[in-house]
């Protein structure tokens, strides 16, 4: 059989070829659900966001074949796979979303952010109308609206890429958003506060009625008036605190969404971030919470339910069915902290079980196969683990990726490599990539043991790592 860079089936004989590359037109070539086959020939495609590649480059955006382990052609005639076009500074995220066969990267180092068109393998163009740098940034699953929180600058900005018009909402200290798929729900935090906000696209009645109002009030159940409106002559987003209910937010900072849509669950981060009890507080997303006839963010009347504290602490999570995966740490008796992993049963909103993980600031979780589930942190080494490391015997284990069994609540964690700032999980290949110490590595699914990773290394920082070709946007992307 010939190599997959090479392959190319006339539409006259029809034929099955490698992997599942599939010819299902004269002419075009795909591979799976209607994806083209790429210029490079590679068809399953790690994306690695890399920083200072090269003394005359600040960032740079290459990516592996996840097949063959390899950062080059298999025949060797292409020594390294790059996204062409690319020229942001410091890349540090990369949002996901192959579905939509698109990813959007974001580059501390001057503010840019970038999509990459994953069938071409090249830019597609940069998002203007960004106020500064951004502490936090998505685009929506239908590209229409990218929101971004600028910390220093205390603004909000919402980009509506239709109409090329930019929306700088007041809000002082915004440094975190969430974003649901549906792009319903766009909910933003602010350090060492209690009081989440959420962004929200007016009626047109709404917006006369807030017209010359900055703090308008729309006088639904639960809704209270905006932090801010823009433009304030005629007013299109405004971005309203959200109403406690009967919630404790404890130092909030993120929010992830049901697997189903329709819950919220907001993180308070407690103990981790200065305060007293972490938790979890459901926010049902209901038609009477939405403005339902607008086409983005309209989560205008959002009301809390009771929070359910959470010991082992609560920075991240990833909603699977009726269970949260919830990662977090708990302080110990000597004033250290250690990672726990906590499992919530959302229907019973009770707490089933909870695992040793990796210490640190926990902020990847991903799905992978063999029943996987893969957290990745940083500042692992400063931990009880760690402390734990420097006198038993044998040495346990403090590095920053965990491995979590969802079938046996198993644990592995990673020997130390340095901060986990990226995991793309291969699935349907049982391996996972990730950015460790600013290298990649590569991880079997089946037990946790370390794959040959020679041939994936790169030059400078790898910071972030993402499944180019997966069946889901759920494989690394962090609403």
């Amino acid at each position: 059989m010939k190599k997959r860079s090479l392959l190319r089936i006339s539409c006259v004989f029809g034929a099955l070829i490698s992997l599942s590359f599939l010819l299902t037109a004269c002419g075009k070539n795909f591979y799976f659900a209607n994806r083209s086959f790429p210029p490079s020939g590679v068809i399953n495609r790690v994306l690695v966001a890399i920083q200072n590649p090269s003394p005359l480059q600040r960032g740079a955006l290459q990516f592996e074949d996840a097949f063959y382990d390899i950062r080059h052609s298999y025949d060797n005639k292409i020594p390294i796979f790059s996204i062409a076009g690319y020229s942001g500074a410091l890349p540090v995220t990369i949002q996901n979303m192959p579905e939509q066969r698109v990813g959007a990267v974001y580059a501390e180092g001057d503010g840019s952010f970038t999509l990459v068109d994953y069938e071409g393998e090249k830019t597609s163009g940069s998002i203007s109308g960004l106020t500064g740098l951004s502490s936090s940034i998505f685009i929506s699953r239908d590209e229409r609206y990218v929101y971004a929180a600028n910390q220093s600058s205390h603004v909000l900005t919402v980009v509506d890429q239709v109409t090329k018009v930019s929306y700088p909402l007041s809000l002082p200290g915004v440094f975190r958003l969430s974003v649901n798929p549906g792009n319903t729900v766009v909910l933003a935090f602010v350090q060492n506060s209690n009081t989440i906000y959420s962004v929200v696209l007016l009626t047109n009645a709404q917006s006369l009625a807030a017209q010359n109002n900055p703090h308008y009030n729309p006088g639904l159940p639960g809704s209270t008036a905006a932090e801010d409106c823009e433009p304030q002559n005629l007013p299109v987003f405004c971005v309203f605190p959200v109403n406690n209910g009967g919630a404790t937010f404890d130092n909030p900072t993120k929010a992830v969404f049901s697997s189903d849509g329709t819950t919220a669950y907001v993180l308070s981060c407690g103990p981790e971030c200065g305060g007293a009890t972490a938790g979890i507080t459901p926010i049902p997303l209901t038609n009477a919470s939405l403005n339902t006839t607008q086409n983005g963010p309209s989560g205008i009347a959002l009301l809390p339910g009771a929070t359910l504290p959470v010991p082992g602490g609560a920075t991240d999570a990833l909603s699977d069915g009726n269970t949260l995966y919830v990662a977090g740490q708990q302080v110990q008796k000597d004033g250290l902290f250690s990672g726990v992993l906590s499992l919530i049963n959302t229907a019973s909103n009770t707490i089933t079980g909870q695992f040793s993980i990796s210490d640190g600031t926990h902020t990847k979780m991903v799905l992978g196969d063999n029943n996987t589930l893969w957290i990745g942190s940083q500042n692992c080494e400063s931990g009880e683990r760690y402390k734990l490391s420097q006198s038993s015997a044998p040495a346990t284990p403090f590095g920053c990726i965990t491995m979590f069994n969802t079938s046996n609540n198993s644990v592995f964690v990673d020997a130390y490599k340095g901060d986990g700032t990226g995991i793309a999980p291969v699935t349907g290949l049982n391996k996972t990539y990730t950015a460790e110490g600013g290298q990649i590595y590569i991880y079997n699914t089946t037990d946790g043991s370390q794959r040959d990773n020679s041939n994936v290394t790169v030059q400078g920082t790898a910071y972030d790592v993402a499944y180019m070709d997966a069946s889901s946007d759920n494989d690394n992307t962090d609403y």
